[in-house]
């Protein structure tokens, strides 16, 4: 198969640090090229994956109304110079206007919430040609509600870069690893850890908005350096194998509904159990007892935590390499084209 796949203009292809769905467009694109498929990327200029042929986007910015016009002319010149026999979107649907109504077969996935929208006469448009998949079940059941043929595909972890750890020291500490704000839950970590008497690091970009910034200075920096909370900063794969590795647990609060999020992943692939919330996509990555804990509160996570003991991190190290692994998840998006081009 010839394939064109995009992802959002803003980071490169994949990311130095932060960017989840830039870590995914790079694992399909090497993935699809091992099993033989040719593969052209429309990305950002910096973009290293291992593509046949990179298309630069002109526009950087996804939300900018230039870039978006501009970036619809870069992909329709891609289409017309690489002649894909399906177009995968991970980058904004708009860009896809132009080529929408043709039966060129076009899937377009979503990493995050879906416009009700923008689903809605994309759907229309295309009469029959656009196919959408989202990162969990809990993301397709809300495209489900405006139009459209949806199909849950999970995000997923290079298993290669991630060590199983079978067994760690009682007193290993904790590890929030996302961005630091509040709808992450850092600010419930850290008064989870101090409940529990135990060491908690704290890893992640700090948010630069003006909320961002408030929500460091009055609800984390206060706590950092003591009772055994510490901010370790940003970190790259290497640091964040070896500290997902150390960790008794992975804990991330959350306070909204997450359409996936892929660190939990990571941390399954490192063997580490988890403690989050039972809201947006955690049910369907967390089995509760099995590979980490499902809390309403802060109390219910201090309670996990003395369970720590009864999660056997082979379970979770084996939750990964069955359901997120790349190798799986290649072979769902491999399958979903077949089925797309044999119509």
């Amino acid at each position: 198969m010839r394939l064109l796949i995009t992802a959002d203009p803003e980071l490169p292809v994949p990311p130095k640090l932060y960017g989840g769905i830039e870590r995914i467009v790079d694992l399909l694109v090497t993935g699809l090229k091992s099993r033989g498929h040719n593969v052209a990327l429309v990305a950002h200029s910096e973009s290293t994956s291992l593509a046949d042929q990179l298309f630069p986007w002109v526009g950087k910015r996804s939300q900018d109304k230039l870039d978006a016009f501009a970036n619809t002319i870069t992909l329709t010149k891609a289409v017309q110079q690489w002649k894909p026999d399906i177009v995968h979107s991970f980058s904004r649907i708009l860009y896809l206007l132009p080529i929408l109504g043709s039966r060129l077969p076009k899937v377009m996935s979503f990493q995050r919430y879906p416009s009700k929208r923008s689903t809605n006469w994309a759907t229309k448009l295309a009469q029959g040609s656009l196919t959408f998949t989202g990162c969990s079940n809990y993301i397709c059941n809300i495209g489900r509600a405006s139009g459209g043929t949806w199909h849950p595909i999970q995000n997923c972890v290079q298993l290669e870069k991630y060590t199983f750890v079978p067994e760690v020291p009682k007193d290993s500490p904790l590890v929030f690893l996302s961005r630091v704000e509040k709808i992450k839950g850092a600010h419930t970590a850290i008064a989870v850890a101090r409940k529990a008497g135990r060491r908690l690091l704290i890893a992640g970009n700090q948010v630069n908005s003006d909320e961002g910034k408030a929500y460091w200075q009055e609800e984390i920096a206060p706590y950092l350096g003591k009772d055994g909370i510490e901010y370790v900063g940003s970190v790259n794969d290497t640091q964040k194998n070896e500290l997902l590795g150390k960790a008794a647990a992975m804990i991330v609060p959350i306070e909204w509904d997450e359409p996936f999020g892929i660190v939990f992943a990571e941390a399954l692939a490192c063997g580490t159990p988890i403690i989050s919330c039972p809201r947006g996509a955690l049910p369907e990555i967390v089995r509760h007892g099995v590979d980490g804990y499902l809390v309403n509160n802060a109390e219910e996570a201090v309670a996990a935590i003395n369970q720590l003991s009864n999660i056997d991190r082979k379970n979770c190290r084996q939750r990964a390499e069955e359901n997120f692994s790349a190798s799986v998840i290649v072979e769902q998006y491999e399958q979903l084209y077949k089925t797309l081009l044999s119509k």
